[in-house]
């Protein structure tokens, strides 16, 4: 049997596993863009807490996915739901290129700018969400797309802990040795980390040149 045969006879259950994969990337970007965003604007306002915060993300992202799985699968709430342990895994390796893109984008906002916006007697909050925030988008977009291209890789790993997505056929095809089952989770999985980086690349494009 071709490869394209096995997708064609097995395009169910690989559409189903690639939403399954989809919502786990999906909710884990949800969740770590919700945590990261906010510590990178807390470190550019006290970059003392740059070292802790940036260190301990630095540390989990040395951690082997599959470690910090089985780290994590004791947890009374977590371990309590595969999926639920697996989003917060993954939301735990995206954090570190959010929270360090959107600290070094609002840190390497122009001083000038700053200046002349509390000088037209703009507010501390005004100052973040009109001036630094949308001028820093770009690079806090950028780190987005890093996390989420990571992301969706990981996301294979997933499967070992009974939470579904594309590594189910990675797996699978492991156990079988059969190179047609690993290509049916590993070519969907390829296929949606090139459509985030193409897609969110654009998009870092647009904020970054903006149209006239």
């Amino acid at each position: 049997m071709s490869l394209l045969e096995y997708f064609l006879q097995h395009h169910n259950e690989i559409l189903e596993l690639t939403m399954e994969h989809l919502w786990l990337v999906g909710m884990s970007m949800l969740l770590a863009v919700a945590i990261g965003v906010p510590l990178g604007i807390l470190l550019s306002r006290r970059p003392g807490l740059s070292k802790p915060i940036l260190g301990v993300a630095n540390i989990v992202e040395t951690i082997p996915s599959l470690a910090l799985f089985g780290f994590l699968l004791p947890a009374p709430w977590l371990g309590a739901r595969a999926s639920r342990l697996a989003v917060t895994a993954l939301a735990l390796y995206a954090l570190l290129p959010i929270i360090r893109n959107t600290f070094t984008g609002i840190a390497s906002v122009d001083p000038a700018v700053r200046t002349a916006a509390l000088g037209m007697g703009m507010t501390g909050r005004q100052l973040l969400f009109q001036v630094e925030l949308p001028l820093a988008s770009g690079v806090i977009l950028a780190g987005i797309r890093v996390a989420t291209v990571l992301t969706v890789g990981i996301a294979t790993i997933a499967a070992a802990i009974g939470a579904g997505g594309l590594g189910e056929f990675i797996f699978r095809g492991l156990a079988m040795v059969d190179n047609q089952v690993i290509l049916a989770g590993a070519i969907p999985a390829a296929f949606m980390a090139l459509f985030a980086d193409l897609a969110l690349g654009a998009l870092e494009r647009r904020l970054q040149f903006p149209r006239s």
